[in-house]
């Protein structure tokens, strides 16, 4: 056995890589597609991921085509959900896919690599968790990491496990943004009566509220953002929970003039929308790791979660501010499981002003137009 046993990928001509996880995970695995094209150029390379995070990764140079998995799915009888899972294996099989590579530590990509009938299967090792068997399907595992690293380089072992090595420089996350996306938010903001680069952008919400700022501290800075005579627009999915958050921070400030935006953008619009801002203001969330992609300027709330795992990504123009606790991070869904997480509710304002400042000072927001 060669030292590494890294597989001969001469004849490689068509790769599958699983991705079955939330909109901010499925990003952060663009660098996996840069570099499988630049190793393997005659291979043709498609994505397997959920059917609502395909924009995240939609326009990427080095993707041909897109597998989908449906969530609604899961809501079908066990028949109806049994049909739709078997024809998209079967669509996995009629590909004859020479290389798969599944990035999560779920069954439904083990199995789609077990039904591939690929030569090269690669996958996390699942370390005795899932169905019985499992960890044979794969010519390599991927070991586990224990220590903390960001999620991009976790990705990215899966090739190292196979002989790729991408360099420093080739390590950078891609989102693209189409131009009916840009010039649907030119006109936006132009009917509201904002330039591009002139204008703060809040996200301040999460679908797991234990990562959010409390809404009166949100409220607070835009505050203090609108006495010293920013613009603000606010953001949020559309998801119910949010979209409350959102009124209750905006109950708290009527005197301030914010364009609320929560449920009202598509993801490739949030992205233009972040992409034409003077600064984002956001949690542990997919605009994070979109801002990252498109090199924004961002200041980035964390709590519980780890920075080093899911923080900022080769984007110099990006501050993180987290309080010094000994507990953090603690990776639990609130203290003690509350949903509420201390090391958020007693973050002051004056920190995250202060992180913006920097960036002022530093000179790396976008010229005002």
């Amino acid at each position: 056995m060669k030292y590494g046993n890294y597989p001969d990928l001469t004849d490689v001509k068509k790769v599958l890589v699983v991705k079955l996880r939330h909109h901010g995970d499925v990003l952060l695995t663009a660098p996996v597609f840069s570099n499988l094209q630049a190793a393997l150029p005659q291979a043709a390379i498609h994505a397997m991921v959920y059917k609502d995070t395909v924009p995240m990764l939609d326009g990427h140079p080095a993707i041909q085509k897109f597998l989908s998995y449906d969530r609604g799915w899961k809501k079908l009888n066990f028949l109806g959900k049994l049909m739709k899972e078997f024809s998209l294996l079967k669509k996995v099989r009629h590909e004859k896919y020479d290389l798969v590579i599944n990035l999560t530590e779920g069954d439904r990509g083990a199995i789609a690599a077990f039904v591939s009938g690929a030569e090269i299967c690669v996958g996390l090792d699942p370390e005795g968790k899932g169905f019985k068997g499992k960890k044979k399907i794969y010519s390599h595992i991927v070991k586990n990491c224990r220590t903390p690293r960001h999620t991009v380089e976790k990705n990215l072992d899966a090739l190292r496990r196979i002989g790729i090595f991408p360099t420093p420089e080739e390590r950078d996350v891609f989102f693209a943004i189409p131009e009916e996306s840009k010039k649907r938010v030119l006109q936006l903001l132009h009917d509201n009566g904002i330039a591009p680069q002139g204008y703060f952008l809040l996200h301040p919400v999460s679908r797991w509220k234990f990562k959010c700022w409390p809404p009166s501290l949100v409220a607070n800075l835009i505050s203090e953002l609108h006495a010293r005579g920013e613009k603000i627009v606010i953001t949020a999915s559309p998801d119910t929970q949010e979209l409350q958050m959102v009124d209750e921070i905006l109950k708290l400030v009527p005197h301030v003039p914010v364009l609320n935006l929560g449920g009202k953008t598509s993801l490739k619009d949030l992205g233009a929308l972040i992409d034409m801002s003077r600064c984002l203001v956001c949690v542990d969330s997919v605009p994070l790791h979109m801002s990252s992609a498109l090199k924004t300027p961002t200041v980035v709330l964390f709590g519980p979660t780890s920075d080093i795992n899911w923080g900022p990504w080769q984007n110099q123009r990006a501050r993180v501010v987290a309080q010094n606790l000994p507990c953090r991070p603690c990776f639990m869904d609130g203290c003690g499981g509350s949903k509420m997480s201390d090391c958020l509710f007693t973050l002051p304002v004056g920190n995250v002003l202060r992180a913006i400042d920097d960036l002022s000072t530093n000179a790396v927001f976008g010229s005002l137009i």
